[in-house]
């Protein structure tokens, strides 16, 4: 499955039907596949936005803080 990942990430335009028997032949759900090239095609977007963009990383002290928030209040 990961190779079929990294295959989509550098080079989608390669991807095939061959490239997907093998992952299904050893029991992936096509449910499974699909929700795997959803979030990897998210984190692909996300990514490359953030190197376009020049996002930067908060604080190391932000992580802690917004965990306990989180854990309290969940994704509103």
């Amino acid at each position: 499955m990961l190779g079929l990942l990294e295959k989509l990430t550098l080079a989608p335009e390669t991807l095939s039907a061959a490239d997907v028997r093998p992952v299904l032949a050893r029991g992936v759900t096509r449910e499974a596949l699909v929700d795997a090239f959803y979030v990897a095609f998210l984190f692909n977007t996300y990514d490359r936005l953030a190197d376009t963009l020049g996002w930067e990383l908060p604080d190391e002290r932000y992580y802690p803080k917004a965990g306990k928030f989180l854990l309290k209040r969940g994704y509103l």
